[in-house]
């Protein structure tokens, strides 16, 4: 019988010049043994190293109880968040954290290596991103990113994942990269085109990514189980103010 792992995926959103929502997706190495030259978003499996004693100490605006009862589990929520977190700055080189009232920018060039750093030691094992936030006075932008979907791998797969799927606005001043080792390729994409592509056999993704639907999207009040934000808008990008201070929303990809 094949264990059923937790994991977290988050799609990262940006509005195109022409005001158009566009996705970053990831192709995976042709030679992994899980998806194999797939596109896929940003994720993972949840390690031991989310499930820290105290995250809500590196975490800005949700608790675990919050996380937990979106997720309808008794405890340990906030941990998919994190790893979702995790596995974008690992995978994707994007980290989703405040470094004080705005995300945190890599365009200055000694940021940009300071982060490379990081991200290649939480990737190898050798640091959790938590200590990289205390060290780098971060705290992980939960509250930006929105759950809104999960999907349990059916039997049958050598692997299976019982995956928490959210969304999250691309900061600025991050420029997305692939690994170049689980993923070897990077882009970003209007779904409508992703899914085109994936028709026509030159794209290829696996069924929870073509079934993905975005707030807005025909169909997505039928599929959504998370409790969502009142009072914002659907169809775009908007920010969101949260007890006075300014912070993007992906709520309105």
């Amino acid at each position: 019988m094949v264990a059923i792992r937790d994991a977290a995926t988050v799609m990262l959103v940006r509005d195109d010049e022409a005001g158009a929502l566009e996705v970053f997706m990831l192709r995976r190495n042709l030679q992994s043994d899980f998806v194999g030259g797939a596109y896929v978003f940003p994720g993972g499996g949840v390690d031991d190293h989310d499930r820290y004693s105290d995250l809500e100490a590196v975490c800005e605006g949700r608790s675990d109880a919050a996380a937990s009862g979106q997720l309808g589990i008794d405890s340990g929520g906030l941990a998919f968040w994190v790893a979702a977190i995790r596995e974008s700055f690992e995978e994707a080189g994007v980290l989703l954290a405040y470094d004080g009232d705005d995300l945190v920018r890599f365009d200055d060039p000694a940021t940009e290596a300071r982060f490379a750093a990081h991200r290649t030691a939480v990737d190898g094992g050798e640091r959790r991103l938590v200590d990289v936030c205390r060290a780098e006075g971060l705290r992980l932008a939960v509250d930006t990113m929105y759950y809104f979907s999960h999907w349990i791998t059916p039997e049958g797969p050598t692997r299976r994942y019982d995956t928490r799927f959210f969304v999250a606005r691309a900061p600025a001043g991050q420029v997305p990269l692939h690994d170049d080792r689980e993923v070897i390729a990077n882009l970003w994409i209007r779904p409508s085109e992703a899914l085109a592509r994936y028709e026509a056999g030159d794209y290829e993704m696996i069924f929870p990514t073509v079934r993905i639907v975005l707030p807005g999207d025909p169909g997505y009040d039928d599929l959504v189980s998370a409790s969502l934000p009142e009072g914002l808008p659907l169809s775009r990008l908007q920010p969101v103010d949260l007890g006075g201070t300014r912070r993007a929303s992906a709520q309105g990809a």
